[in-house]
């Protein structure tokens, strides 16, 4: 049976496609750094461009990045004075919440048949071996585990220095790569494509300024409710937690934990427990059900249940990966529906 032109065209496209998901699965750890940096390209373009009229490129390109880099290191800094304070009072608490727990939560179980007494003296030369550390043996245990685990350290320490390289020189040179990319693709074809391509960039741009509207709107309300409620470290964990919802579940769950050690450490009762519970609860439920389908969804025009299935269906599919790239995924999914769409109306099928 001889193909037709068309058929033939679909078989190419196909075993290329098959191809490159081949050499992506094959090449996945080496093209990681890359496909980070040219998501970081792709976010910080914007403001490099406005930067580059007043300037050269190549040192806009540094400001953005340096900038860019400073905003990343603030928020891994705000959990520094959350760690640094709550350790001691986290070597001094244990002990006597352990006391507690045994003077009271004991004898209420005992009534249901449960036994349980924690070891007092047990915990207390727990807390001192692992808490009363000094620097030396932090150091030291730092040092052996990047010896038992080289090769992991060396990628994460070569990543870090390949992302921010590679980013610098796709932004650097952005516009030819766009360039060439553009007359890579066959001339009737181009309408076709540039506007598939312009429609997912306002989508995900779109997707960006929704998700940095969500974060700072968490940002503020945990801040607020933690300040409210009395917490000393209201400040640095509420922002930390607003910001970290960038990475669903992960972020909330990183923030929610911070929060509950700072409550029992500093009220040392069921107080802290209970006001986190009601604030990061009312928060996951304003989060997940209002802030993100409204200001995401509906931005990128992903009905509310939409967003829902997507989040639960990426996640299933590719685990975290697949949670943290659902919502900008079934964004540019969304685009090549309506794209699918509008040539079934116009078909034959569909008019008779």
């Amino acid at each position: 049976m001889k193909l037709s032109l068309s058929q033939r065209l679909m078989v190419g496209w196909l075993a290329l496609a098959l191809v490159a998901a081949l050499l992506v699965d094959l090449l996945a750890p080496v093209l990681t750094p890359f496909l980070a940096a040219a998501v970081l390209a792709y976010v910080l373009q914007p403001p490099v461009d406005r930067l580059a009229r007043r300037m050269p490129r190549a040192l806009a390109v540094v400001l953005v990045e340096l900038m860019a880099m400073a905003a990343v290191l603030g928020v891994v800094l705000l959990i520094v004075p959350v760690i640094s304070r709550e350790l001691p009072v986290l070597r001094e608490q244990i002990p006597v919440l352990a006391m507690r727990l045994n003077e009271h939560l004991a004898p209420w179980l005992a009534q249901y048949g449960i036994e349980v007494k924690l070891d007092i003296a047990s915990i207390k030369a727990f807390v001192v071996k692992y808490f009363d550390s000094s620097g030396d043996d932090w150091l030291a245990a730092l040092l052996s585990s990047a010896r038992i685990g080289g090769s992991f350290l060396l990628a994460i320490v070569g990543n870090a220095v390949l992302v921010p390289v590679a980013t610098f020189y796709l932004l650097l040179d952005w516009h030819d790569l766009l360039l060439r990319m553009r007359r890579m693709v066959p001339p009737r074809h181009r309408d076709a494509v540039f506007g598939f391509l312009h429609e997912c960039d306002e989508v995900l741009g779109q997707y960006l300024r929704g998700q940095v509207l969500v974060m700072l709107i968490l940002a503020g309300y945990y801040t607020v409710a933690l300040a409210l409620a009395g917490f000393d470290l209201a400040l640095p964990v509420g922002v930390f937690t607003g910001l970290a919802i960038f990475i669903p579940y992960l972020g909330f769950g990183l923030g929610a934990v911070l929060a509950l050690l700072a409550g029992v450490l500093q009220y040392a009762s069921l107080y802290g427990v209970g006001v986190v519970a009601v604030v990061y609860g009312a928060g996951q439920v304003v989060e997940s059900f209002f802030l993100t389908p409204r200001l995401v969804g509906e931005r990128i025009g992903l009905h509310p249940l939409a967003v829902i299935f997507v989040l639960l269906a990426f996640g299933h599919l590719f685990g975290f990966v697949g949670v943290l790239l659902a919502l900008p995924a079934g964004a540019l999914v969304l685009v090549a529906l309506r794209r699918l769409r509008t040539g079934y109306v116009a078909s034959r099928l569909y008019q008779g």
